[in-house]
Formats: C-alpha cells, structure tokens, sequence
C-alpha cells in the first residue's frame, strides 16, 4: 500500500502512546517524528516542516487544565502561522478542546483514538494544510505582480503628446468606476491601457478578467461569460462560473466588442443594465459587481448607422472614451521603443549586448508600421535572433512598403502578401472607409474586418 506524501510530528509525554501512534502512522505516511519533551517543538520545526502536529493538552503529572498544551499550541502557531494542530485530549476534556480550537487548533482527538479515527482526522487535516499552502501560493504570487507593476505607467513606453493625452486620461477615469470604451488600431496598446485603468482604480487588489469576445463562438457565448450549471448541455459535466461572476468585484475587458452579432449585443446590454447573470441551464439570478472596460479596432459609430452595431449597447460602454494613437502617429517614441525591446529580447536571447545604429533608428521612424507597436516589437525580436553579431543594422530589418506606393510589385507570389496589400490599396483609394473598400473588393464588410485583423491593419 503507497503512504500519504506528509511530515507528522507527534508530541506527548507517554512514551506508550508516542509508540503506538509511531508504529501505527508510519504505514500510512511518509515521515513519522515523535517527542516527548514540549521543548523541543522549536527544533524540530527548524528542522522540518511538518504538514501536522499531533499536540498532547497535558505534560505535567496531575495536570489536567490543559494550559500547557494552549502554551504550546501558540508557540507553534508563532513559529509557523499556518501549522496544522491537532490537539491530543483526554476523556472529558471537550470544555478545553473547544478552548483549544478557538485559540488556533484545527481540532481535537480524545484518547484512546481508534485508528481510523486518527486516520481521518489526520487526511482531513492535510487537506486544510494544503488549502491554506495554495491561498499563501495565491496571495504571495498576488502580492509579486502587484509589485511589479506598481508604477503607473511601466508598461506604457512613450514621452510623446498623444501618449501623454492617454496618460492623463487614465489618471482621470482610472479611479472611478466610470465604463470606458477604448479604441485604436491592432497592436496599439489597447489591453495595457485596460490595466492601467484597473491599477488606477479602487479595485486594484481585486481581479483582472480580460474576454477576447473575438475567439468566443456563438454558441458558448453565454456558457462562457454568464456560466453553465452541471447538465445544461451534452459537455456540461460540472458547475462553472462565467467570467462576469468570477470578474465580480474586480474589472472586466471585453476585447474586440465589434465582433458581437446583434442578438449576442442584446444579451450582453441586459446583463450590463441588470447587473445580475443566470447561469445557462439555471433560472437563479446571481448579482455581479465588476468595472467595465471594452476595447474595439472597429468603427462602431459608423456600424450604428449601419445597424450593425446597437446603439443602446454603445452608450452603455462608453461612458468615457480612450483612443488610443497609432504608432504612426507617436513616432518621436519609437527611439525609446526600440531601446526598449531591444533590452527586452537581447536578456531572452542571451545577447545582453545588442545595440542599434542612429541611421537604422532612423529608417525605423520613416515607416508607417500598420501592425503599430505590436509590429515593430516582433521586427525587434526577429532582428536580434537573426543578427549576426552585437549590432542590429537597416539590413537586419526587413518592412514592406508603404500605403503609398502605387501599385504592387509584379514579383510578389505570396497570395497572403498580395491579398494584404491589395487591401491596403483599396482602403488608400477610398480614404480608410471600410465600408467602400469591402465593395471594391467584392467581399462584405466583417469579412474585410476579419482581414484587417488577420494582418495587423
């Protein structure tokens, strides 16, 4: 028979008993201490850490009051605050178990025990033992990344007007609980900007639930934001929480919201305006409290005309609007940029000592950077692993003309590549109207989205 994986250390100062519980455990588990002197408990919790203790409440002959054992349990509990005692009780001694337990023991054992007895109090113990390890896990991980972004804006890279503006803004609205629609391009910065916002609020301790509502398909939309309950549908094998219930007291992103169809709008206004979700398969309301923040690469006005996108569900979201610049537009900051990931990906790559030319910078702020920051951070990463030696040049970059240029060029066979450019053509033509490009190129306008999304446009 395989032994629990746990460390016992049983105290008591009856040998009879210290052996009987030794020979007994020793089957069951890993590792078995035993002592019968209280005063080196200290040591031996230096020594080892023990997932229990068997702690006797009596050490002195005659004494029956247990203070000795209380004494004991608390230098424990000091020692270790998340100790695991149980306390070793003679018959009659429940007024001084309970005592025991409301000072800090997971529970008690009266003597004679019975060895399933012990057993099971002993497994129930190291189930507790290990719910509390994980909530320390939890909170000590918590606590880490609460640290490392600490700063305001330290993931924000910028010195720029436009990213200033942005800076300002998140100032402003982070600390309400005002709903904030963000808007920009692909590879902008739209999802840093929704944790700069959840950091600046008061709900800052709390959780971070972000929902890429653009990989979620129509029919596990509700499963996925509202939840399900056991035999709602063929896979639903258990209970689960969605993800506006698990997000509750915290902030919410729902990225890429233009996606949505109208009859899933529908759903998710109803929810925003009740504040409560039933769960799919279950009539029960559950309340919900979380911050809401949306994020779009889409026109939504101009789908809300279109009768795309509701109008009722936009002013819902929108209580203050982000957008946020394309690189194009921030270009003193791609120096800064640049330095940036070059620093970040020569520590990944082991190539601590990577630098880059002022002429290669240059070339770098003549291009137009459709994929944004996103874009150049992979052309950043790209070059490095490439790169021969210790300095990154124009010849390790290689970009793709700009909108500009007139017509494709005639050697280009990748059909990807074609497609992409012959889109950006379309858009060129028709001054960046979505709606008039899809028409000239045949196909209707969400398949065009889908597109600009594919390549980073």
């Amino acid at each position: 028979m395989s032994k629990t994986e746990a460390k016992i250390l049983v105290v008591d100062d009856d040998i009879d008993v210290l052996n009987t519980a030794r020979m007994y455990l020793k089957q069951q588990f890993t590792l078995v201490q035993i002592e019968n002197d209280p005063e080196q408990i200290p040591d031996h919790l230096e020594r080892e850490a023990f997932d229990v203790v068997l702690l006797d409440m009596n050490f002195k002959k005659g004494d029956n009051e247990g203070e000795e054992g209380l004494k004991w349990l608390n230098r424990i509990l000091t020692i270790d605050p998340n100790a695991i005692v149980i306390l070793i009780t003679a018959y009659g001694e429940f007024d001084l178990a309970v005592k025991a337990v409301k000072s800090g023991a997971t529970d008690f054992l009266p003597k004679p025990w019975k060895n399933e007895k012990l057993f099971g109090t002993i497994q129930s113990a190291l189930q507790l033992r290990q719910s509390k390890l994980e909530v320390d896990r939890l909170k000590s991980t918590q606590k880490t990344l609460s640290s490392e972004i600490d700063q305001k804006f330290e993931n924000f890279i910028g010195e720029s007007l436009p990213i200033k503006k942005v800076f300002s803004l998140i100032e402003k609205v982070g600390p309400t609980d005002a709903n904030v629609l963000i808007l920009g391009e692909n590879g902008t910065g739209k999802e840093l900007a929704a944790r700069a916002l959840h950091r600046q609020s008061e709900r800052k301790d709390k959780v971070f639930i972000n929902v890429d509502l653009g990989s979620i398909s129509e029919n596990l939309f509700e499963s996925e934001l509202f939840g399900h309950v056991r035999g709602a549908f063929t896979d639903a094998k258990e209970d689960k929480p969605g993800r506006f219930e698990l997000a509750s007291g915290g902030t919410l992103f729902l990225d890429e919201i233009g996606n949505l169809s109208l009859p899933l709008q529908a759903k998710l206004l109803t929810v925003l305006q009740q504040r409560k979700v039933s769960r799919v398969g279950s009539g029960k309301e559950i309340p919900v409290d979380i911050r809401l923040v949306c994020a779009t690469n889409m026109p939504l006005y101009e789908m809300v005309k279109e009768g795309t996108f509701r109008q009722d569900l936009l002013y819902r979201i929108n209580t203050v609007e982000l957008r946020m610049p394309a690189l194009a537009e921030r270009t003193e900051d791609i120096t800064l940029l640049v330095r940036h990931f070059i620093q970040l990906y020569g520590k990944k790559y082991q190539k601590p000592k990577m630098r880059i030319d002022h002429n290669t910078i240059a070339k770098l702020k003549k291009y137009h950077w459709p994929g944004n920051i996103r874009e150049l951070q992979h052309a950043i990463e790209r070059a490095i692993i490439l790169a021969d030696d210790h300095k990154l040049t124009a010849d390790d970059f290689v970009l793709q003309p700009n909108r500009s240029n007139k017509r494709l060029e005639e050697d280009i066979l990748d059909l990807s590549e074609m497609e992409k450019r012959l889109i950006l053509k379309a858009l060129d033509k028709n001054n960046g109207n979505v709606t008039r490009a899809a028409k000239d190129l045949g196909i209707d306008r969400l398949a065009l989205y889908r597109r600009l999304q594919k390549y980073g446009l």
